[in-house]
């Protein structure tokens, strides 16, 4: 049984809304260290990577906000997880909101690449996150984080680790329901996979999530899950950065996590957009454990 790291990114500075920057102390109140432990798995807590707030930043390009500071922020999650993968951890990330996954899925995928294989990766979430400095309407960067991975801009994100980390046909998108116009362009040209809710209402969560993890599979070294808790209908995950209505019910995250054990081949997970500011008596932070300890291989029975 691996071991585990926690590795904490209180980064607030790719989206609009604050307060994701108390998403890993969250994730720590609710039990996250403790009960990976109960299931067997040797726990460490890395601590959390530095991050400024706001106040103590310039926001910059505003086509890409605070990309200096994140870029760096991110340099550092680089670091941390890929040290935990070179010491036979699997790393999980606390954000924070989900530009820190251009660090942590970097890593892994660097990690990957050194025995001659590529990474497979599963971005769980209600967006995209491929827009680039170009076609975004806001300039929050935790919109970016995929396109720089898939090596499009910005580059001060994809020039972490190799660029490309992740080839289009190892990626997969599952419960978008949340997609900017210019950004459909950006993914239909990208060739990545995509199973909507639409998908997922039509064939079932079981289903999908098999696909999913087959096609992330296939030709790769392992699996590294990127999960946004806005993925999950705001009725069981109240406490994101950006909720939208019809995602994924409390079995249906359950489920695409358990499946994701099953496979035996997760060597990263990242935790990101839970906002305690908005959360019901840390609820969300919570459901987040649970999805964690299923992941890991926790049984019903």
């Amino acid at each position: 049984m691996k071991p585990v790291h926690l590795i904490g990114a209180p980064l607030d500075l790719g989206g609009g809304r604050r307060g994701v920057d108390m998403g890993p102390s969250a994730l720590r109140i609710a039990g996250l260290g403790e009960q990976i432990a109960a299931l067997g798995h040797e726990i460490s807590d890395r601590g959390n990577v530095p991050a400024p707030i706001r106040e103590t930043v310039r926001e910059g390009d505003g086509r890409k906000k605070y990309i200096d500071a994140i870029a760096e922020v991110c340099r550092h999650i680089h670091a941390l997880t890929r040290a935990s993968l070179d010491a036979g951890a699997l790393p999980i990330v606390l954000g924070g909101d989900h530009s820190v996954a251009a660090g942590s899925v970097a890593a892994s995928a660097d990690w990957i690449a050194a025995v001659g294989r590529p990474l497979g990766l599963i971005w769980v979430d209600a967006h995209g996150d491929m827009n680039t400095p170009d076609t975004s309407g806001s300039g929050n960067v935790h919109g970016m984080p995929l396109a720089a991975l898939l090596g499009q801009s910005p580059r001060e994100l994809s020039s972490i680790g190799g660029s490309p980390s992740v080839r289009s046909e190892h990626t997969v998108l599952v419960g978008i329901r949340n997609l900017d116009d210019r950004e459909k362009d950006q993914i239909r040209a990208a060739g990545v996979h995509v199973f909507t809710m639409k998908d997922i209402d039509r064939h079932g969560i079981a289903r999908v999530a098999e696909e999913a993890i087959a096609l992330a599979s296939q030709g790769t070294g392992g699996l590294h899950v990127s999960f946004d808790l806005d993925v999950c209908d705001p009725s069981v995950a109240p406490g994101v950065g950006t909720p939208v209505r019809g995602g994924l019910d409390y079995r249906e995250a359950h489920m695409l996590m358990e499946l994701v054990a099953d496979s035996q081949r997760l060597v990263g997970l990242d935790l990101v957009e839970v906002n305690p500011t908005l959360d019901v008596r840390n609820t969300t932070a919570e459901l987040a454990v649970e999805l964690t300890l299923s992941a890991l291989g926790k049984r019903i029975i």
